[in-house]
C-alpha cells in the first residue's frame, strides 16, 4: 500500500477540520471539526504504522489514547455548551465575547462597598446602636 493515499486523505480531512473551526459559528460544529481533525491525526498514524510495518503497533496504540481523549473531550465540550445554552439562550460562538469580565472591574467603584449596616456594633461610629441597648 503506498503511503500517499491515506496521507492525503489525512491532510484533506484536516484542512476540513480547520476550515469548519475558524468557519463556523456554532459550538457543536466547532467540536465536530475538531473531531474530524483528531481522526485525520488517527488515520495518518495507523497509515504510518502499516507502512512502517512496527511490531508493537505502536501508532495503533497511540490511536486508542486519541480516541479515548476525543472522547473525553467531546463529553466536557458538549457540557460546556450545553452550561452556556442553559445560561445564555444561544451557543453561537460570537455571542459569547462578552462572558468575559472586564479588564479593570466594575463602573463605579462604590457598588462593591454596598449600604452600611445601621445596626453595627462598633462603638467609634457615629449614629450605631450598642448590642443590648434599647432602641
Amino acid at each position: 500500500m503506498h503511503l500517499v493515499y491515506p496521507a492525503v486523505l489525512s491532510a484533506l480531512l484536516f484542512c476540513t477540520g480547520i476550515y469548519g473551526v475558524l468557519a463556523r459559528r456554532n459550538a457543536i460544529l466547532v467540536l465536530m471539526s475538531v473531531e474530524l481533525m483528531l481522526n485525520a491525526v488517527n488515520l495518518d498514524l495507523v497509515a504510518f504504522d502499516v507502512w512502517l510495518r512496527d511490531t508493537l503497533h505502536a501508532g495503533q496504540a497511540l490511536t486508542l489514547f486519541t480516541i479515548a481523549i476525543a472522547a473525553a473531550e467531546i463529553g466536557i465540550g458538549l457540557a460546556v455548551v450545553l452550561a452556556v445554552y442553559r445560561a445564555r439562550g444561544t451557543i453561537a460562538v460570537d455571542a459569547l465575547r462578552d462572558t468575559a469580565e472586564p479588564p479593570y472591574g466594575p463602573e463605579d467603584p462604590e457598588a462593591l462597598d454596598g449600604p452600611e449596616d445601621p445596626g453595627s456594633t462598633d462603638p467609634a461610629a457615629p449614629g450605631t446602636r450598642t448590642p443590648g441597648a434599647a432602641a
